[in-house]
């Protein structure tokens, strides 16, 4: 392959949480029935040429793992879980991305099904998580403005797990 195909496709809702080292996307070949085998195979491409190192999948089903396999890259799967599951979850989570962003040569991709709510507040409850941002509200405005989304209950609601739960890294 030559030219633009060579690098892939960039996954849909690509968006960078913190610049050039975490990022967040819709699951790479799109989501459910819009899921394309063809379109998973570029955009893992395209995350192999932009130097990830990681992917960590929350999805609730092992779907398409092998995948990673086939691209050469490394993966962790945390599905997010029930209600009653999350504190526990995001406490994994969070230090499973935490450990690999300790290595500065380290890029993670975390996604979830879909790029909405369940993602965007697991990525603003890391950043409370890690210390970058202290306070909730804080958290969600950040979010809001890298990923031009307004956060809705379910994601809200991850934040305020993180934060009730008290799921910070130990310094």
């Amino acid at each position: 392959m030559r030219g633009r195909w060579a690098q892939g496709l960039e996954p849909r809702f690509f968006c960078w949480i913190i610049r050039d080292r975490l990022a967040g996307s819709e699951r790479p070949g799109g989501f459910a029935r819009n899921h394309r085998k063809v379109r998973r195979q570029e955009e893992l491409i395209w995350l192999g040429s932009h130097g990830f190192t990681h992917v960590l999948s929350l999805l609730d089903s092992p779907h398409n793992l092998h995948a990673y396999d086939d691209a050469g890259l490394a993966y962790e799967h945390i599905p997010l879980g029930r209600r009653d599951e999350m504190p526990e979850r995001l406490s994994t989570i969070y230090s499973t991305i935490a450990g690999w962003l300790d290595d500065p040569n380290e890029r993670v991709l975390v996604h979830h099904e879909e790029f909405g709510d369940r993602i965007i507040g697991t990525l603003a409850g890391y950043l409370l998580y890690c210390g970058l941002v202290q306070e909730g509200p804080h958290a969600i405005g950040i979010l809001e403005r890298q990923t031009g989304r307004q956060l809705g209950a379910a994601g809200r609601e991850i934040v305020a797990v993180t934060l009730d739960e008290r799921i910070v890294r130990a310094r």
